[in-house]
């Protein structure tokens, strides 16, 4: 079994710390915490608040994706996915969404909203160069190898 990290959160909403819906899930379910039913009109972008705060350890990141049943029952998808959650903020961690159907869909407190994946981030450090190496690929892209 891999060792798990340890992440300091404070959670002022009362609901579910984030958890793992599966053993073998790659992603921590996490919650909205709101006041009372919000309403998103198709199209309409929301800010989601969680009530959570961490401290990630350095090198590390949180993404924000996107839950599929949310996406495929409700048109209900994560804008700027992922999101990235640095390991030096401390702000609430919040979650926009956005409405992709034709009907009003509602956010009631304590619903899964969005998953958090931890991931370990590499530091890099560019250099300016002249020239970078040939590849088979090249500067194919943005379809270049077909449907």
């Amino acid at each position: 079994m891999t060792e798990k990290i340890k992440i300091p959160i404070i959670n002022t909403s009362g609901n579910a710390l984030p958890e793992y819906a599966t053993p073998g899930s790659s992603g921590l379910d996490i919650r909205a915490y709101v006041d009372s039913p919000l309403i998103i009109k198709p199209l309409e972008r929301v800010l989601v608040p969680t009530g959570l705060f961490v401290a990630l350890p350095e090198q590390y990141e949180i993404q924000i994706r996107p839950r599929s049943g949310l996406a495929l029952k409700h048109g209900i998808t994560c804008l700027n996915t992922p999101g990235t959650i640095d390991s030096d903020y401390r702000g609430e961690i919040k979650v926009l969404l956005i409405n992709l159907s034709n009907e009003n869909q509602t956010i009631q407190n304590n619903d899964r909203i969005a998953q958090l994946v931890i991931a370990k981030v590499e530091k890099a450090e560019f250099f300016s160069v002249t020239e970078i190496n040939e590849t088979n690929r090249g500067v194919g892209g943005f379809g270049h190898t077909g449907k």
